[in-house]
This record gives C-alpha cells, sequence and structure tokens, in this order.
C-alpha cells in the first residue's frame, strides 16, 4: 500500500520553522501595506536613492571639484547609500518597533525579536530591489565587475547581524525612554557623514591614499617606514571600528578593487558580532519589563 505524506500542522512545526513563516508573513504585510497605499509604488525604491544620489553627485562633481572617492563617482557613491538607506531605515523604524505594533505583540506568543527582525528584512528587500538602480549607472557609465563581487553575500550578512543588533539595542530602550527616539535620528546624521559614504576610508587621514590600493597598504607602509607614525591611531584607524566602513568596503570592491580592506572587513565584522550580543543581552533585560509598558 502507497502511503503518501501529509501536511504538516502549524503545531508539528519545528520553531525555527514557525519563526521563519512569521518572519516572513509580517516582512510581506510591512512591504504590502508600504506600497499599497502608493501610487508609484515600488518605483519609490528606485527613486529615493536615485534621487539622494542625483543631489551629492551634483553637488561634487559639478558645483565642487571633488579630490575624493573613485571614478564613476555616481558608482562609488551608489554602492555605499544604498546600504546606508537600508541601515538607517531599519535602524530608524526599529525605534517605534514595540510601541507601534503594542496591541498585536501582547496578543500573540510570537518571539519578540522578530518585531525587530520583520523591520531589518522589509528594508533589505527594499535594498535588494534597489539594486538594478546600481547596476543602469555601472552600465552607463562603464564600470567593470570584477571577482569581488562574490563579496556582496559577505557584505549583506554582516550588515544584517549589524542592524538586527542595533534594533534589538534601541528598540526596547525607546520604550522607556521615548526621547531617545530623536536622539537615534541625530545620531544617525553624524553617522552619515562620519561613514565613508561621499568619500573613501582611504582619503581620511592616515590611509594610504587613492594612490595606493587598500590590500597593498601594509605592503606600502613596509616600503615608506617614515609613514608608518602617521597611519597608527590615526582617523583612519578609528573609522575601522564604525562597522560600516567595513561594510562599505566590501560592496564597493566589487567595482573598485582597490577600495577591499581586510583589516576594515574584521574590525566590521568583529564589532558587528559584539553589537548583536549587546542587542540581545538587552532585549533579554528589558523584554519583561517592555511587555508591561505597552
Amino acid at each position: 500500500m502507497t502511503s503518501f505524506p501529509t501536511e504538516v500542522r502549524p503545531a508539528q512545526r519545528s520553531p525555527f520553522s514557525r519563526y521563519r513563516q512569521s518572519l516572513w508573513l509580517l516582512t510581506r504585510r510591512d512591504l504590502r501595506v508600504r506600497y499599497s497605499t502608493s501610487v508609484l509604488g515600488y518605483l519609490w525604491s528606485i527613486l529615493d536613492p536615485l534621487v539622494m544620489s542625483a543631489i551629492y553627485w551634483f553637488v561634487f562633481t559639478v558645483i565642487f571639484k571633488r579630490d575624493v572617492g573613485e571614478n564613476p563617482y555616481i558608482v562609488f557613491l551608489l554602492a555605499a547609500l544604498l546600504p546606508w538607506m537600508w541601515f538607517n531605515g531599519a535602524v530608524s523604524d526599529s525605534t517605534r518597533a514595540y510601541i507601534r505594533e503594542a496591541k498585536l505583540i501582547r496578543s500573540t506568543k510570537i518571539p519578540r525579536t522578530i518585531w525587530v527582525n520583520r523591520i531589518v528584512a522589509s528594508k533589505g528587500i527594499e535594498f535588494l530591489l534597489s539594486l538594478p538602480v546600481l547596476a543602469f549607472f555601472a552600465i552607463i557609465s562603464g564600470a567593470r565587475l570584477n571577482v569581488d563581487v562574490l563579496l556582496f553575500p559577505v557584505a549583506i550578512l554582516i550588515q544584517t547581524v549589524l542592524t538586527v543588533g542595533v534594533g534589538l539595542i534601541v528598540a526596547p530602550l525607546v520604550v522607556f525612554f521615548r526621547d531617545l527616539e530623536r536622539a537615534v535620528k541625530l545620531a544617525l546624521r553624524f553617522l552619515f557623514y562620519a561613514s565613508p559614504i561621499i568619500y573613501s576610508a582611504r582619503d581620511l587621514p592616515g590611509g594610504c591614499g587613492a594612490g595606493v590600493a587598500a590590500r597593498h597598504c601594509a605592503a606600502y607602509l613596509t616600503a615608506h617606514p617614515g609613514a608608518q607614525t602617521d597611519v597608527l591611531f590615526s582617523l583612519h584607524f578609528w573609522s575601522a571600528f564604525n562597522p560600516l566602513t567595513g561594510i562599505f568596503s566590501l560592496y564597493r570592491s566589487a567595482f573598485f578593487p582597490e577600495e577591499l580592506d581586510w583589516f576594515l572587513v574584521g574590525v566590521s565584522a568583529a564589532m558587528s558580532l559584539v553589537l548583536l550580543g549587546i542587542g540581545w543581552a538587552v532585549f533579554r533585560h528589558f523584554e519583561r519589563d517592555v511587555l508591561k509598558e505597552i
């Protein structure tokens, strides 16, 4: 007798499967709500970065004589601006992750981390949907892909870890300290200019400069001992402790291999894991108090 597999009921699924299914349903709901009431819909995920990049391109290539970054500058700019918009949007929305969905959080037994993770996921999907903008400008400007494009998934993974960690820190704290929501927005404005988006990490004081590829920086310092004192503990050195610096290095290396700096990437990955651990600790500590407060 032939037996047919029966459908697996929700209660029979593993906790991970139920979490993944719930995360996908909430993420899809977010995207539908965001675009169903908009006439342009998906086009907004393209227009937003397109307008921002056009403004910065005009300012730094037409009005001012740019001496930072790489050519074509529009591709250099978008390679960092698009992932920045993912990070910025996810962290900003995470400040109201528990406040906005208070009734639903109280009435369900879904793991509470999912309310942060669904924001990171939905913003991450918007980031992926905006990549055609980068591809379009890369084609018309003649920017060439190289083998480092294979590191793109690594950059996405590290950024996901970083964004979830920061989201888990700010989401519960804002429930108790409402002024923190405004403080986070101010911090994000500062972080935009403190991160190598409109410039390269190599342009910072202590970097090897535009004439030396980041991956060859160590060899350059060996050959030029006098430059060592200018590099150690410089602004370039401290920029490594901004996790976004290494992440942007990975994204840009797809078109500009000289941007890849494994020191920045290594510190970025380590800092992202540390922030994820801190975020998890903060979330676990305040989880019950958040449920009472909302």
